[in-house]
């Protein structure tokens, strides 16, 4: 869960997230080098007065100034398609989830049983209790056992929408008529917030995503209520 004046990103919930925070480090270190060079390059320039023949024509600097982006640019790219290939892997999911995008709520269904599925709308700023989030908190959330792999189907019914939750690592367009496929797999238990992010007309902001990742057994007891009350 994001808190305010946070600069990184949320605390990772999933073996991808953590992948991509991992990634994110390692770029922005790259980043670093580049411009604390520049920079210093930049400030020798102007503050000195003496003059190098050899920088100013000199093939084997040339060549450096070549072949050390390329070098870098392959650093960054390697690992970036590694996660991108890990990100489309779906590997015998434990439970698959259809998700629909309306004008403005999210309708879940497990399809794995018989007659799971569920509307989920935001709980209005009234109704909310101690301790719960505004613009976060739906009134039916999204439940998932924990270290299974969940395969999302994510489409949407009217205009386009996008099923994200930072923490999992999971942003997924939902575009009508079509069929967009997400995995992912919770890593501890917790109750996992995200928000529509794609614009989708008046009520964009008011359309949430709330992923609760419990224990199997709890999982199993979810699903067996779920269904009597069905």
């Amino acid at each position: 869960m994001a808190h305010p004046l946070q600069l990184g990103f949320q605390d990772a919930a999933s073996p991808v997230m953590e992948e991509l925070l991992h990634f994110h480090d390692h770029a922005l270190m790259i980043v670093f080098l580049i411009s604390t060079l520049v920079l210093y390059i930049i400030v020798a320039m102007v503050s000195t007065t003496l003059t190098n023949k050899y920088l100013l024509d000199s093939q084997e600097i040339e060549i450096i100034w070549t072949i050390l982006p390329a070098a870098i640019l392959i650093l960054i790219a390697l690992p970036s398609l590694r996660i991108l290939y890990m990100m489309d892997e779906v590997n015998n999911p434990h439970l698959t989830i259809k998700a629909m995008g309306h004008q403005w709520y999210w309708s879940y269904e497990y399809t794995d049983f018989e007659e799971l599925g569920f509307d989920s709308y935001m709980i209005p700023t009234q109704d909310l209790v101690p301790g719960q989030f505004r613009l976060l908190e739906a009134d039916h959330r999204m439940v998932i056992p924990v270290e299974s792999p969940v395969r999302m189907l994510i489409s949407a019914e009217d205009v386009l929408h996008s099923w994200a939750v930072p923490a999992l690592g999971v942003k997924m367009d939902a575009v009508p008529g079509r069929l967009n496929q997400a995995a992912f797999s919770a890593s501890r238990p917790g109750i996992f917030y995200g928000q529509c992010s794609e614009i989708c007309g008046a009520n964009h902001s008011f359309m949430p995503i709330v992923v609760e990742a419990v224990p199997l057994k709890h999982f199993e007891s979810w699903s067996s209520l779920m269904l009597e009350d069905s």
